[in-house]
């Protein structure tokens, strides 16, 4: 038997659908925030997309910088926390490791979600500073740490050089980090985007080269194109 609300809302449905405001909410914002950016995003705009009344807001989120945490947490950090858990479960040398978390950073740098909140950030931050710091406490630091650990953990084992590890990451992701950014600026005018899986692969096997305690083993003269310094 349905049993109804006060004001005629069906008792478990009317439940299920209060649970569901906030992630319908973040869902929301997401679009207004990448369709507009954060200093024209309106709540009113939001509580639209989502089918509630703007003050509904208020009752899960305290500003709109709160929500834009709460955007952050739900369609962003996920993607990071799946690559991070992925290394972390991944027990393998370094020389095999590297590539293959490029490759799944890569794949996160390649997603609109993560692109249009960089631009973002970057774009609005002057205006609203903490736009940048909690893009900082809930993405950079998390990611820069994961890696740094992998780093870590390869040195102890001998497989990486010795340096600062947190640096090491920001070696292995700098590339990347860039190649969003290119992409997101220049779009369709650059003519000749980057393909972030390309990029991860040769990035991979070139940043190898310094990092690793001991040398790759080399080709054949003539079948490599590149000369590795000897210094």
């Amino acid at each position: 038997m349905t049993v109804k609300s006060s004001n005629g809302a069906s008792g478990p449905l009317w439940r299920r659908r209060k649970a569901a405001r906030p992630a319908e909410i973040t869902a929301a914002a997401l679009e207004v925030f990448a369709d507009h950016g954060f200093a024209a995003a309106k709540l009113d705009d939001v509580a639209r997309r989502a089918g509630v009344a703007k003050g509904s807001i208020y009752l899960y989120f305290s500003s709109k910088e709160d929500l834009f945490r709460a955007v952050v947490r739900s369609a962003v950090v996920p993607n990071l926390e799946m690559v991070r858990e992925w290394a972390e479960g991944f027990d393998a040398p370094f020389a095999e490791l590297a590539p293959r978390l490029l490759a799944q950073a890569g794949a996160v740098f390649d997603r609109p979600s993560v692109s249009r909140f960089v631009r973002m950030v970057i774009g609005e931050s002057r205006n609203f500073p903490d736009l940048a710091r909690i893009w900082r406490d809930e993405v950079v630091s998390p990611a820069i740490g994961a890696v740094a650990a992998v780093v870590a953990r390869a040195q102890v084992r001998g497989e990486a050089r010795d340096g600062d590890p947190r640096l090491h990451a920001f070696t292995l992701l700098g590339p990347l980090f860039m190649a969003m950014l290119f992409r997101d600026v220049f779009g369709e005018a650059s003519g000749n985007p980057p393909d972030f899986g390309r990029l991860a692969e040769q990035h991979g096997q070139t940043v190898l080269r310094g990092l690793l305690a001991a040398p790759l083993a080399r080709k054949p003269i003539g079948e490599e194109p590149w000369r590795t310094p000897t210094c």
